[in-house]
């Protein structure tokens, strides 16, 4: 029986869908891994990460061109922003406020994403995009309960979502030279320098310990699923959808974080958790039915496949 080539939007669809699953669904493996110091923590994940990057991207550097000074520079502040940047506001953030607080204002990436990404592209939003997103950030919010917090929780929550929108936006001119695998490891090796440095200056001799089991499960689950397999699915989707239409998935995140959480026995979701879900998967449905503002463009072929790597298809 002859097999049926998924089209570019199912292909995204389903990388970006599995990647902000993985996302949300991590939540409990996080907070086993919170009591680890942070900025010595984040270092071993991106560590144990870029060893498993790193040959993959020197594999298809054989055909693939190696990152321009520009590029290098780009890739500096997408790992400066999306990464190091994201995970501390994230903490600091959570501090001042709940999570159903910082989740609400995170929550806003993908209508950010949305007006943004044409806008960087050259191009203009499109109506029919802009208000999926909406949708799909109203059903992430509501997903999260719309909580409050202080002034100073506020201000980090929103550095860390220009964070989390800087992940996915600088990386876009990036893609069709490097692909997702040269993307995903150079800016995975340029964050541990960053981390180990900011531990050493901060935290001295403190910025690590011996792990616990449970610590060293999540630090595992951290740099293997979390951040090697998630990049590089959400790094495809990107090429394929345009940051605009990729964005939507964001939303899944409080989604699948309620619903794992209900899978591990923490009670069964929230009406609010059931109303954000349905509102997210219609703001998703009508996005994927967009077209991409701009110029349309073909599905990439031969190069985009070197550059891709492994996951590619």
């Amino acid at each position: 029986m002859a097999v049926v080539p998924l089209s570019p939007t199912a292909s995204g669809g389903l990388r970006g869908a599995a990647a902000m699953t993985m996302l949300g669904c991590s939540t409990g493996v996080s907070a086993a891994f919170a009591g680890y110091p942070l900025l010595g923590g984040q270092a071993l994940r991106y560590l144990l990460a870029a060893g498993l990057l790193l040959p993959l991207a020197l594999r298809a550097a054989a055909g693939a061109p190696r990152p321009t000074a520009r590029e290098w520079g780009r890739l500096a502040l997408l790992s400066a922003t999306g990464l190091v940047g994201f995970n501390v506001l994230l903490v600091q953030a959570l501090r001042h406020s709940g999570p159903a607080g910082v989740g609400s204002v995170v929550g806003a990436a993908p209508l950010l994403m949305a007006v943004l990404g044409p806008l960087l592209a050259g191009g203009r939003p499109g109506r029919r995009a802009v208000v999926a997103a909406g949708v799909v950030a109203a059903g992430a919010a509501t997903a999260q309960g719309f909580g409050a917090g202080d002034a100073v929780g506020t201000v980090l929550a929103l550095g860390t979502l220009g964070c989390e929108v800087g992940f996915s936006l600088l990386a876009v001119p990036l893609l069709p030279r490097l692909g997702p695998v040269g993307v995903s490891a150079w800016v995975t090796v340029l964050a541990v320098p960053m981390f180990a440095g900011a531990a050493v200056l901060l935290d001295g001799r403190a910025a690590l310990r011996v792990p616990s089991g449970s610590e060293l499960a999540a630090l595992l689950y951290l740099a293997v699923p979390m951040t090697c397999v998630a990049f590089l699915l959400w790094y495809r989707a990107l090429e394929l959808l345009g940051a605009e239409r990729a964005g939507l998935f964001a939303g899944l995140v409080p989604i699948t974080a309620a619903l794992s959480g209900a899978a591990l026995g923490e009670g069964v979701p929230r009406a609010g958790e059931l109303l954000g879900a349905v509102l997210v998967g219609a703001g998703v449905c009508l996005g994927l039915r967009t077209r991409r503002p701009g110029r349309a463009r073909a599905p990439r072929t031969g190069r985009a496949r070197t550059a891709g790597g492994p996951v590619a298809p």
